[in-house]
């Protein structure tokens, strides 16, 4: 299993932290130890002291493929769900202040989380998708596929381009604007329209 992920998928996000809006995806990766297995706490990270959530939808690929076109990508994924790309804020500023890699800050065990699994139909995929992230009860990120600068097919047409896909892979499609910090005792809340997919305390 791979976990891909888009960075600066909404202008606005890309905009807060001081980022060029992209001409094309923005694609890095996560190793399958990132993906925070279901009913495993997650602990705040030792060497970070500026942990960050970022919220985000997620694709489960269901086909394998290669040099996909747009056209076809629909029929490669099969569930959507909303996820966490968390995110030492900290580490990242420092690795990218010196021009390196910085997949310290971002691939680390556990640092993805996903909800619960929504099949994807003709019917929900006709209209812009809402998710929320809710922080300590508070709404902290709001997201509307409608404002990604890149479309799921568009997505999986470019990533196709450069690596096979698999069944069982995760494509984080980006984040909106409202990334935060988030500290030891928070409880982060995810929402799919309006039902909750997930429910995390830090620890």
């Amino acid at each position: 299993m791979k976990i891909f992920c888009v960075g600066r998928n909404y202008a606005d996000h890309a905009k807060e932290l001081g980022n060029e809006v992209p001409e094309e995806p923005v694609i890095f990766m996560k190793p399958k130890t990132a993906l925070l297995q279901s009913h495993t706490p997650f602990y705040y990270p030792e060497f970070s002291n500026e942990l960050h959530y970022e919220a985000e939808l997620v694709l489960r690929v269901c086909k394998n493929g290669r040099y996909i076109t747009e056209q076809q990508a629909q029929r490669y994924y099969d569930a959507v769900t909303i996820g966490i790309d968390f995110t030492a804020r900290d580490i990242q500023a420092a690795l990218k202040k010196k021009g390196l890699p910085w997949e310290k800050a971002k691939a680390w065990d556990n640092s993805a989380v996903v909800g619960n699994w929504v099949p994807l139909t003709e019917k929900l995929l006709k209209n812009p998708i809402h998710f929320s992230l809710k922080n300590n009860q508070t709404t902290v990120q709001v997201g509307d596929t409608s404002h990604m600068i890149f479309s799921f097919n568009q997505i999986v047409s470019h990533i196709s381009n450069y690596f096979s896909l698999n069944i069982g892979d995760l494509i984080y499609t980006g984040t909106p604007a409202g990334v935060g910090e988030c500290v030891v005792g928070d409880i982060l809340e995810g929402f799919f329209e309006n039902e909750k997919m997930f429910e995390l305390e830090i620890k």
